[in-house]
């Protein structure tokens, strides 16, 4: 089976991506897209999470949760993953047309293709890890009740 590559949000399956524009409701707060709610994650508990939930775009979230000199949070390394599962699981289960899109691609791999994550995405080569890819295909067995 082919794998289902995506990246860019005005492309196929670009709903996948996290700049997406699917406003997700996460412990009491609306966030314009899961990537504003993950990248301010980062910032969890200092006024910087609110600062980037205020971004007008994903990608001016995503470059104020890039930033170095601003204080992440000292477990980030061990929970992104599960925060990153968090945003996804809100976004697929309150959007009843992403949840079906999710349950639509089967058994295919999901890979979020690009070269400038080798973290989330395939690095663009293969050789990146996929997480994003992997957290989606985890969620869409529970969804599916495997």
């Amino acid at each position: 089976m082919t794998p289902i590559l995506f990246y860019a949000t005005d492309q196929p399956y670009g709903e996948f991506s996290n700049f997406s524009r699917h406003p997700v409701e996460v412990e009491g707060l609306l966030w314009p897209t899961s990537e504003h709610y993950f990248q301010a994650q980062k910032f969890a508990g200092t006024p910087h999470a609110e600062e980037v939930r205020q971004q007008p775009t994903p990608m001016l979230a995503a470059q104020m949760g890039r930033r170095r000199d601003l204080p992440f949070r000292t477990d980030w390394d061990a929970v992104k993953d599960d925060v990153m599962r968090a945003a996804l699981h809100a976004k697929f289960t309150q959007h009843a047309a992403l949840r079906t899109l999710l349950l639509g691609t089967g058994d295919a791999e999901l890979v979020e293709h690009t070269r400038n994550d080798a973290y989330w995405a395939d690095g663009g080569d293969g050789s990146g890890r996929n997480r994003l890819g992997q957290l989606l295909m985890e969620l869409r067995a529970y969804l599916r009740g495997d």
